[in-house]
């Protein structure tokens, strides 16, 4: 029976593949979403820029926009890359919740949802690392 059992349940007894996969899912996704944003500009970086007023965070909407752009664009590189993971996933976490519950308040579970996506992608390797297979693993093995 528990050949059987073994044979029905084939999965990998390394984590650290799941955890590259999932990585390589979130940054790529994620960096469709950023880099548009970066080459779109001071107009489309005042638009995104301008969620942080509903805050009460005071500054140019164009230099908020811009550093949303390039947490999206750029930590999600580094995501991929598991290079810097716990800055990059941070920054992720971070606008992807005032993109989750300022940008779209009220909005729809649709709307909110890749958002969402992103943000708990992010908090998983805020909480867990980049895994075996990354950057940070060769930069810690060198030291």
């Amino acid at each position: 029976m528990k050949k059987i059992l073994k044979y029905l349940f084939i999965t990998s007894d390394d984590r650290n593949l799941g955890l590259l996969l999932i990585r390589l899912l979130i940054g790529i996704g994620l960096m469709t979403h950023g880099i548009p944003k970066i080459m779109a500009g001071p107009e489309m970086w005042e638009k995104v820029g301008g969620v942080m007023s509903k805050i009460g965070v005071p500054g140019p909407a164009v230099a908020w926009g811009f550093m949303a752009a390039m947490a999206e664009g750029v930590a999600s590189f580094f995501l991929v890359l598991g290079a810097f993971t716990t800055i990059a996933a941070f920054l992720i976490v971070f606008n992807m919740s005032v993109a989750a519950f300022v940008a779209h308040a009220g909005a729809p579970f649709a709307t909110r949802e890749m958002a969402l996506l992103y943000l708990f992608g992010g908090l998983l390797f805020l909480l867990k690392g980049a895994g075996r297979y990354s950057v940070d693993t060769l930069i810690r093995r060198s030291t």
